[in-house]
């Protein structure tokens, strides 16, 4: 009989799509330290053709950015097949409560509002990769 050494399960790959350089590089850096395999994004547009390229294990989109922005990217992943169950995580300034709910409405997995700590973040994102 032989053994075969457990495998170790391949890093979760996020998407991070924010038009801002700053809090995309912050994000990014705290998922990349904790173990998850990055790709980013500038814009909606940017982020949906990766996503349908090839698809990550979840995608943490920022709300306000130019081309595409996040209510529309989610509601346009939400009808791809290939990304169609894809954990999204929302982050945005406002805490609106109208805003929040059409992040939810438009299929997001989760909103989580700016500023945030990199504790929250990371926190948010295991949660959501969880359920997903």
């Amino acid at each position: 009989m032989t053994q075969t050494q457990p495998t170790r399960a391949r890093p979760a790959t996020i998407l991070v799509a924010d038009d801002e350089q700053d809090i995309r590089e912050l994000v990014a850096y705290r998922l990349s330290r904790s173990g998850y395999t990055i790709i980013e994004a500038r814009d909606g547009e940017e982020a949906f053709q990766l996503a349908a390229d090839q698809p990550p294990d979840m995608a943490v989109l920022d709300v306000m950015m130019p081309r595409l922005n996040g209510f529309d990217l989610t509601e346009r992943l939400r009808l791809t097949p290939a990304t169609q169950r894809l954990p999204i995580l929302l982050m945005s300034a406002s805490v609106q409560e109208a805003d929040i709910s059409r992040g939810f409405a438009a299929g997001a997995d989760g909103y989580l509002t700016k500023p945030f700590t990199p504790d929250q973040l990371l926190t948010r994102v295991r949660d959501v990769l969880s359920r997903g």
